[in-house]
């Protein structure tokens, strides 16, 4: 039963963050894209200075931030994990390209348009990798790659909260938004490539 348990409690808590931290993330930042919702100031100011790049960035990196979970969870099963895989790779390309002029025209300190900068830019490299070993039949290191690519997007549920929470702190704003934008995709990434194999494992009796 020990044994079940680690097996499963790392996927009880990742389903528990996407149904109640991803997918209204995801929602808003659709929303947000859409014009159907008012920007937060930050956000606003990137809007006027690329309006059609950050538009699209908010409708399709949130539209990703909804599928590639479900792509991961349908893995096993081809005739849905294959069109959903496709269409959560195409956001991910709009979503990723998008992000970087983004990132650069944000009014952002440094260290955090750096921090959207570089993650934009891993999230496109994983998903290069992981479509190039699907071709090679490498479909282990496939599932590995496409785990650490939703781990990458995690990352904007993560500056969310820790926004929300900072600006409470003005004095302080700048230097936990800058480390955030850095440490809240690299530290799901960190932790998806550890324990990757231990969540993609296959499901074992009891």
């Amino acid at each position: 039963m020990s044994a079940a348990w680690l097996l499963w409690a790392p996927r009880v808590a990742i389903a528990a963050v996407v149904s109640t931290l991803a997918v209204p993330v995801a929602l808003v930042a659709i929303l947000e894209g859409a014009g159907a919702i008012p920007l937060p100031f930050n956000l606003h100011v990137v809007a006027v200075r690329v309006p059609v790049m950050f538009q699209l960035h908010m409708l399709t990196a949130g539209l990703a931030l909804l599928v590639v979970p479900f792509v991961i969870a349908l893995r096993r099963r081809p005739h849905w994990h294959r069109p959903l895989g496709w269409i959560a790779a195409g956001c991910v390309v709009a979503g990723g390209i998008s992000s970087l002029p983004v990132a650069v025209m944000s009014d952002s300190v440094t260290l955090a348009r750096a921090g959207f900068l570089v993650q934009g830019l891993v999230w496109l490299g994983l998903l290069v990798l992981g479509l190039r070993a699907v071709r090679e039949r490498r479909y282990r290191d496939h599932a590995q790659l496409m785990l650490a690519m939703a781990a990458v997007a995690s990352g904007a549920v993560w500056v969310r909260l820790v926004t929300a929470v900072a600006v409470k702190s003005p004095g302080e704003f700048d230097a936990v938004y800058g480390c955030i934008a850095w440490a809240g995709w690299l530290v799901p990434l960190a932790l998806a490539w550890r324990f990757g194999p231990v969540l993609l494992a296959p499901r074992r009796p009891v």
